[in-house]
């Protein structure tokens, strides 16, 4: 067990960084990609400045902005490629502390199947246990009942051989 905590924990960590690269790598294809910067960049940022806006506005008791400017081209695609970036960071975290989570519950399903196993064990044997008690108590008592003949018989044979001295 000991061995194989620092190598998980080490993966972890090496996708971690890994996804650093390539939420880098995706953000700057995406500034590039007139697909990613007109369907998966600019259409997120721009609800996101148009939330801002708003939010900030009710937060200062302004009310609701009857019209949010759109953000112009360029910084709604470095906008919306840092939410891609951030995105992808904040899944590959969750990946990781889910895969964690699993491995941690799976370990404690094992450790608690191991202590049932061995109550079922512990009931088994205390089970045998019992019956072989039951069965040196009935052992015991065909043995006492076997010496309480025996001693009337030798009562019985004493008085024929002795006469009734008793």
């Amino acid at each position: 067990m000991v061995g194989a905590f620092p190598i998980v924990k080490l993966g972890y960590l090496a996708l971690k960084q890994i996804s650093k690269p390539i939420a880098n790598a995706l953000k700057s294809r995406a500034k590039s990609s007139p697909f990613f910067r007109n369907y998966v960049c600019m259409p997120p940022a721009q609800i996101y400045h148009w939330m801002d806006v708003n939010v900030r506005l009710k937060l200062m008791g302004l009310g609701k902005a009857k019209h949010v400017d759109k953000l112009s081209d360029s910084m709604a695609i470095e906008l919306g490629a840092e939410m891609l970036g951030e995105f992808i960071l904040f899944t590959s975290a969750s990946i990781i502390l889910y895969m964690e989570y699993s491995r941690s519950a799976a370990k404690e399903e094992l450790k608690e199947q191991a202590m049932l196993q061995k109550d079922l064990e512990l009931e088994r044997r205390l089970q045998e246990l019992g019956l072989i008690s039951e069965m040196q108590d009935a052992k015991i008592r065909e043995l006492e009942r076997i010496v309480g003949d025996l001693d009337s018989r030798n009562l019985s044979l004493a008085s024929k051989l002795f006469g009734k001295s008793n």
